[in-house]
């Protein structure tokens, strides 16, 4: 867990449900409320396997608290794949309360892709990159990050494969996206980036 870690705090929002079943371990997916300080609320995947879920003995409404690793995969949506993120729990327990870093983020990885700069309306710079995180079995975890201010411009330019290490939160965001006439509200998740640093 040494190049992708992630710490939760926050209540269980709505339904748990199954997910999957990997080599006869079942696991469930639900979705964690997590307030930032301007008391806007990131609702949040997790994934957690049934045998945690059981020890935890937590249900939807109660506080939970988890660490454990952000993980990608794609689905087939709608005629095209769409990368979905996660919070994969590696310990799951009832929150304290008392954390005052209720949404932690620590990445190790590789800009997978050529960063996406660009300004907001009112001037804000802004870039977008995808780092790819090694994980064990010759796998990669593709994870969305967002940069602001001078940390956009640190990176708008960095060359693909460029190791950077990130620290930040993990965040939902709305957005509409039109479809012929109609106009569908969804969510995005992605690392909103507070440090970042190149490694040599």
């Amino acid at each position: 867990m040494d190049n992708n870690f992630i710490s939760l705090e926050g209540v269980i929002d709505g339904d748990i449900s199954y997910s999957h079943s990997v080599m006869d371990e079942e696991f469930y997916k639900f979705t964690l409320a997590v307030p930032r300080l301007s008391g806007t609320v990131d609702a949040l995947p997790v994934t957690v396997s049934g045998r945690l879920l059981e020890d935890a003995g937590l249900s939807t409404g109660e506080s939970a608290a988890l660490t454990g690793q952000i993980r990608s995969y794609n689905k087939y949506l709608e005629n095209r794949t769409r990368l979905i993120l996660t919070a994969f729990a590696k310990s799951l327990n009832e929150a304290s309360g008392e954390g005052e870093n209720m949404n932690q983020v620590i990445l190790n990885g590789y800009v997978c892709k050529t960063p996406t700069y660009r300004k907001t309306p009112f001037g804000r710079e802004i870039t977008d990159v995808i780092i790819a995180v090694n994980r064990a079995f010759n796998r990669s975890d593709y994870i969305p990050t967002i940069c602001w201010g001078k940390n956009a411009l640190f990176c708008r330019d960095l060359p693909v494969g460029t190791n950077v290490m990130i620290k930040g939160r993990l965040q939902s965001r709305e957005y509409t996206k039109r479809s012929g006439e109609e106009y569908e509200i969804r969510t995005a998740y992605e690392v909103s980036v507070g440090e970042i640093e190149e490694i040599s």
